[in-house]
């Protein structure tokens, strides 16, 4: 009884608007781009400053019904997305900051881990076995730039057992991929097909009468789709053209090309968008946040306005249902607007903290220079939870004139040197490494070697240390490292 008391004065609940909150400031640049534009989609009340109401063209489809495709069934993968996706032109909108904080509206994508990596980074916080480790690294290593498994699984469970000698089923590469792989950021990657990814990518969409549409669509009537087949579909779901329009571009929205956005198409690399910029100028540091594509955004005045009509109304009771529900979308449009700021705020709150902490790292790009920090030593500069820190931390990069970052990878433990000096564990896992690199690889040096190579230098690090770090940087025993 006792112990259930502590825990209830030890438990903060949050409010559903702070939780809902807390989501926001999880995401990366690219999920909340979307988050922003879906709450646009559902939320009437919601519209982006400053935007005209263009008018639809109802004749489009009209006309395209009138149209009878008849299309090579053959046709590849890469003709049907480009012609039915097309990258849409987004104008772009500052959030208006509070505090002064410089936003800038494009941050180019920075190669600073290749896809694969940022990929394997995602699979290996799942709790897999080693041998089921091993097969979906493989397995993801057959992900191309355009996010997509094009081999058979029969093919790779032949190489699985060609390359790696292990024994595996076809099942068992099927249900990684399914289970795991198909699990990663961004959604859609690991897809073996166009319909396999729209179809993941409907799955994490909020359920309503369009997005079961629009899984329908692909998963019954998916040739239909592709040939613009639109009076069929029409007849077989049994709704009006209108609708019909807008599940159409409701799907036209989704990515058919999930790996792409971390493509540079002129070099052939791999990218991925960071979430935060900093650069040096005249030995000061200067932070901008990453605000591509999210639009400014305000309360209809058109909601406001029905919603005062109908409130100075004699008659309130009869539209007592009307006003409930505008004021519900209203509510609902003034939280997200506020939560976006918010989000901005502790962002950029939580980012500068970062930034003055690790200030000697960031002007000279020398990782000795990294101090150890916690989450702890944030979370009390500026007052907010570690939980917060964390989501910041966790699921976030920097890009800096050295690199780009994970930012929790500037987070790390405190360690005393021979002089009694700190020092962070960046710089002995720095020292591991330039250590293991320069080692003779058909006599690998181990690890109680190396923690007698750390003495040598004036780091006292045990070997269990030594083998700690070892892992968290994905680097084997020696024996594995063994050549022959």
């Amino acid at each position: 009884m006792l112990k259930q008391q502590f825990l209830q004065k030890g438990v903060q609940k949050l409010s559903p608007q702070q939780i809902k909150l807390m989501k926001l400031v999880q995401l990366s640049t690219l999920d909340f781009e979307q988050r922003v534009q879906q709450e646009l989609e559902e939320n009437p009340a919601l519209e982006e400053e400053n935007c005209s109401d263009l008018e639809e063209d109802s004749d489009i489809l009209e006309e395209e019904n009138k149209i009878d495709i008849t299309e090579d069934k053959n046709q590849s993968l890469d003709n049907i997305i480009d012609e039915y996706f097309s990258d849409d032109e987004i104008e772009d909108f500052q959030i208006n900051n509070q505090k002064n904080y410089s936003v800038k509206k494009h941050i180019s994508i920075i190669s600073g881990i290749s896809f694969q990596e940022y990929l394997k980074n995602q699979l290996h916080t799942f709790r897999l076995n080693e041998k089921d480790l091993l097969i979906a690294d493989f397995i993801l290593g057959n992900i191309d730039d355009d996010g997509y498994i094009r081999r058979k699984i029969t093919s790779i469970a032949d190489d699985i057992f060609l390359i790696l000698g292990k024994s595996v089923s076809t099942e068992k590469v099927e249900k990684l991929l399914v289970n795991y792989i198909q699990k990663l950021d961004p959604t859609g990657v690991g897809s073996r097909n166009l319909q396999e990814c729209l179809l993941i990518q409907l799955e994490k969409k909020k359920i309503n009468k369009e997005v079961l549409l629009s899984k329908k669509i692909i998963r019954d009537h998916f040739e239909s789709f592709i040939k613009k087949h639109y009076q069929k579909l029409q007849k077989k779901l049994g709704i009006t053209k209108k609708s019909l329009r807008k599940i159409i571009d409701k799907i036209r929205k989704l990515n058919p090309k999930p790996g792409k956005i971390y493509s540079d198409n002129t070099k052939n690399l791999n990218h991925i968008i960071p979430d935060f910029n900093i650069s040096v100028s005249d030995e000061k540091l200067e932070l901008t946040l990453n605000q591509r594509n999210i639009p400014e955004l305000k309360i209809s005045s058109l909601y406001l306005d029905m919603l005062k009509s109908y409130q100075s109304e004699k008659n309130i009771k009869e539209n007592e249902g009307t006003i409930v529900f505008l004021k519900k979308k209203i509510n609902s449009a003034k939280w997200f607007v506020d939560a976006i700021k918010q989000r901005q705020n502790t962002l950029m709150l939580t980012m500068n903290a970062i930034m003055d902490y690790q200030k000697e790292y960031f002007l000279t790009g020398d990782p000795v220079k990294i101090k150890p920090m916690i989450l702890k030593n944030i979370s009390k500069k500026i007052g907010v939870g570690i939980s917060t820190v964390s989501r910041v931390a966790n699921s976030k990069y920097v890009n800096t004139p050295y690199g780009t970052f994970l930012i929790k990878s500037f987070f790390s433990e405190k360690m005393m040197n021979q002089e009694g000096k700190e020092i962070s564990s960046i710089e002995i896992k720095k020292l591991l490494k330039e250590s293991i690199d320069k080692e003779n690889k058909k006599k690998p040096i181990t690890d109680e070697k190396l923690s007698k190579i750390l003495r040598k230098k004036g780091y006292l690090v045990a070997r269990r240390t030594i083998a700690k770090y070892r892992d968290q940087m994905h680097i084997p025993v020696a024996r594995m490292r063994k050549d022959l």
